[in-house]
């Protein structure tokens, strides 16, 4: 997993729009990145629209929203029209990103072990260098806390 003060690593994915997104040109802009298991669950939606909601105080921060997981542009697509989010939805079907922030690991659930994505958020500085991580998030007031944490590191 990605630590605080180390540079995050590049990548470039496409949205829900198939339009690419690349951290180089988010340059000069805080990111909250966030990585999340499927769109359309509980837990996942209910974290979709919570940064949907505060989206207008992030922006107000020059922070932009990236959330990220394995579904296809056309699942985020569909995600983004029947919850009404507000936020951009990035798409890492072979898991290259998501191995490079050390959020794919082995989960267990009901004694099985499988690969999966770890509920994570990592805040970037406008010069790519990670300066919060959020591990193994719960959902609820997730957003709040991320919140008061880019303020803090704004201050």
């Amino acid at each position: 997993m990605i630590k605080i003060d180390e540079k995050a690593p590049e990548f470039c994915l496409p949205n829900q729009d198939d339009i690419e997104i690349c951290s180089r040109d988010l340059k000069g802009k805080w990111i909250v990145l966030y990585f999340y298991p499927r769109d359309n669950t509980p837990g996942c939606t209910t974290e979709a629209c919570e940064f949907t909601e505060a989206a207008p105080d992030f922006s107000d921060l020059d922070a932009i929203i990236l959330g990220v997981s394995a579904d296809s542009t056309k699942k985020h697509r569909n995600f983004i029209e029947k919850k009404e989010l507000g936020i951009t939805l990035l798409s890492d079907e072979d898991t290259k990103m998501m191995q490079e922030y050390g959020v794919w690991q082995l989960k267990k659930n009901y004694g099985k072990e499988y690969m999966g994505i770890v509920r994570t958020t990592f805040i970037i500085n406008p010069q790519g260098v990670v300066k919060a991580v959020f591990e193994k998030v719960r959902v609820k007031e997730h957003v709040a806390k991320v919140q008061a944490e880019l303020e803090n590191l704004k201050a």
